[in-house]
């Protein structure tokens, strides 16, 4: 009895121990890194945080992939954008300092609290939209809903409606157990230490924003869990919308050969993964067909993550809707 007592004795002042090592995380995540730009009040008693810098029209609107950055995932692009017109990042509900949403998610939600953010903020269109992967999903079904303010669109490296269907025979998308019990403990202080230790910095990505992710990585973990889950779902709600009438379009496919730990994670071989390649690199020439004015550019040294991998082509592309769209309305830079 005393060796069950005091087993339980280590183990409950183990737990304290994670408890009070994930609030104290918590209160210096938010003190050591306060959020770019402002919270803006989408209703609710939430906030979401928006970064937008520069000035001049069109208004460039990055929408980031499913990962755990928030805005922070254009921060290679954005301020040599804001150089040129007005630029602005975000972060999702549930991401970085954005709050949690209580609401059913879909990606009518997110595209609505973009607007809502955009609105309550002062911004205005003209847009270009500037999405990543799963980010070019949610940037559709806001031009679905509020088409009358965009004017242009970059997706790099896009998610495709049918992308599931398309490669079901190469490869079985599946959910990391692992991640599930990692978010699952995350009051614990177990997934705030692992985040440390996995979560290395990536290209053109300063220290200081890389630790700012892994001091927020417990809470926005849970949010790209969620987001993930409901991936099925999100290619649903936008299979249905694919024209972009003449709105200027630029598709950026990243076409550097999978990593060996891209392969492992994907559980296909390197003859599967040229396959799977190719059928993306074909998805994405689809959805270039899906404007009028479209150009499709392949990145032959860039990751899917093209936005850390190869700035500079972001930029390019984003510059040159920018000038399309003033060309389009009459508008000088001002």
């Amino acid at each position: 009895m005393r060796i069950v007592l005091a087993g339980a004795v280590c183990l409950a002042v183990a737990v304290l121990a994670g408890v009070v090592y994930e609030q104290l995380g918590r209160y210096r995540a938010m003190r050591d890194f306060p959020p770019p730009g402002r919270m803006i009040d989408v209703g609710g008693g939430r906030r979401i945080q928006l970064d937008c810098r520069g000035s001049g029209s069109p208004t460039v609107v990055f929408e980031a992939g499913l990962s755990i950055d928030g805005s922070l995932s254009w921060a290679p692009v954005q301020p040599q954008v804001a150089a040129h017109t007005r630029a602005c990042s975000y972060s999702r509900a549930g991401l970085m300092w954005s709050d949690p949403s209580d609401a059913p998610y879909s990606a009518r939600q997110v595209a609505q609290d973009l607007h809502t953010a955009l609105a309550r903020a002062g911004e205005r269109g003209p847009y270009v939209l500037v999405s990543q992967s799963m980010g070019g999903l949610y940037a559709m079904n806001f031009t679905q809903h509020f088409g009358d303010e965009v004017a242009g669109l970059v997706l790099v490296d896009p998610s495709h409606p049918d992308q599931v269907a398309r490669v079901a025979a190469f490869m079985v998308e599946t959910r990391s157990l692992q991640s599930r019990i990692g978010v699952a403990l995350a009051w614990s202080g177990l997934l705030r230490a692992a985040a440390s230790a996995l979560l290395s910095q990536a290209p053109h990505q300063t220290a200081h924003d890389a630790q700012a992710v892994r001091a927020f990585a417990p809470k926005s973990m849970r949010t790209q869990l969620m987001e993930g889950d409901a991936m099925d779902d999100t290619l649903a709600e936008t299979r249905g919308f694919r024209s972009l009438g003449n709105r200027p379009l630029v598709v950026l496919t990243a076409m550097a050969p999978y990593t060996e730990a891209e392969l492992r994670g994907m559980k296909i071989t390197p003859a599967q993964g040229t396959q799977v390649q190719a059928i993306w690199k074909q998805m994405h020439a689809e959805m270039a067909g899906w404007s009028s004015r479209s150009v499709h550019r392949l990145l032959p040294n860039a990751g899917h993550d093209i936005q850390f991998d190869d700035p500079q082509a972001v930029i390019d592309a984003v510059l040159s809707v920018v000038t399309t769209v003033r060309s389009d309305q009459g508008a000088a830079p001002h």
